[in-house]
């Protein structure tokens, strides 16, 4: 049995996380600080590992229960380019109005783009889950973090 492009990937994707990962645990420990600079990054890797094994065991599952023929996947490459088109709006919209606005209103619009809700259940969803990626990843980064994040020239916020 082959893998699929999901397997081959999964496992181009686990082999690159384990080899930064054996390279994060070898960055040099300071002795004042008790998390070193490996730390972070070693958290990402492992998680990248983590999820890109299981996108292999996925993509066998898949193939052992589905003849080959029905693994086609829809192509809507106007999706991928509305997709791109709306990051480069948030993009653009970073310096203007700011972090915490401008990424609220990223993950809405793409979180409605991919998968538009038909209730006001789902959209009170999508509503709630980009206002939480936005606070929860502005808490991490500028409060617990320390890294400054861009103010809008509009907002100031």
């Amino acid at each position: 049995m082959s893998l699929g492009r999901d397997g081959v990937v999964g496992l181009i994707l686990l082999a690159i996380s384990l080899a930064l990962l054996v390279q994060a645990f070898q960055l040099p420990r300071l002795p004042i600080v008790p998390v070193g600079p490996g730390f972070y990054p070693s958290i990402v890797l492992v998680f990248l590992a983590v999820m890109s094994a299981l996108l292999v065991v996925q993509d066998i599952r898949n193939r052992l229960e589905r003849p080959t023929a029905a693994l086609q996947p829809r192509r809507n490459y106007r999706l991928v380019a509305i997709a791109f088109a709306i990051v480069g709006a948030y993009v653009a919209l970073l310096p203007l109005i700011g972090f915490r606005l401008a990424s609220a209103l990223f993950v809405a619009v793409l979180q409605a783009t991919i998968d538009r809700p038909r209730t006001g259940r789902g959209w009170a969803a999508v509503i709630a889950v980009a206002i939480g990626t936005a606070a929860i990843t502005y808490f991490i980064f500028e409060r617990y973090l320390l890294v400054l994040l861009p103010r809008g020239a509009w907002t100031g916020v």
